[in-house]
């Protein structure tokens, strides 16, 4: 028997289908925007309203934004000889959270993955190869995850920019800024220990 009628259910199922949401937690949130309805949920169900409506996928480098192209790829203050090739949107975000680096981005959309049947058509390649014969461009920075699936979509896309005259890069591997060795992995020490540079 539900403890709450189906709309509720719903929404509860809903969230729960949300990256970090377990069902608990779709309860309990659920919750809190019912019993914050003028404050939470008639806000937010605005909001995003207007996301569907208004959002899209930028035809220049895949991220999102409420115009095309994106306002990453309209910035005229942004270096346009470098691209910092990312898997998610996600991974974008949180470089331009760290402020490290004022690039054009192209989001792949996911890895290579035999096992989960993802293979070089499923990602946003043809463009990028493009991309990165333009005159301007001299270096793609692989800004890919370091697992066995971003590892793989690395050297797919380094094979596929052999013929285009840019320098490729990957970001560095290793121990992270206030990391104790102690605490680490054996692989984090291991590309520490290949990624050793002169101090």
């Amino acid at each position: 028997m539900a403890a709450a009628g189906p709309e509720i259910e719903r929404l509860i199922q809903l969230l729960a289908k949300l990256p970090g949401l377990g069902p608990r937690s779709a309860r309990r949130a659920a919750l809190h925007l019912l019993t914050r309805r003028g404050q939470l949920l008639e806000p937010l169900s605005e909001a995003m309203r207007i996301a569907c409506e208004r959002v899209e996928v930028c035809s220049t480098c895949a991220n999102v934004d409420t115009q095309n192209p994106c306002s990453i790829c309209r910035d005229g203050r942004r270096d346009p000889s470098t691209i910092v090739v990312v898997e998610d949107v996600s991974d974008l975000w949180a470089l331009e959270r760290s402020a490290a680096i004022s690039a054009r981005y192209h989001v792949l959309g996911g890895t290579l993955s035999a096992l989960d049947g993802r293979g070089p058509e499923d990602l946003n390649l043809g463009t990028l190869a493009e991309r990165a014969r333009a005159p301007e461009v001299k270096e793609v920075i692989l800004a890919v995850n370091a697992t066995v699936e971003g590892q793989t979509t690395a050297h797919y896309v380094t094979d596929l920019l052999t013929d285009a005259e840019v320098k490729v890069t990957r970001l560095a591997h290793g121990v992270p800024v206030g990391g104790e060795l102690d605490y680490l992995d054996d692989g984090t020490l291991a590309a520490a220990i290949r990624s050793r540079t002169t101090f």
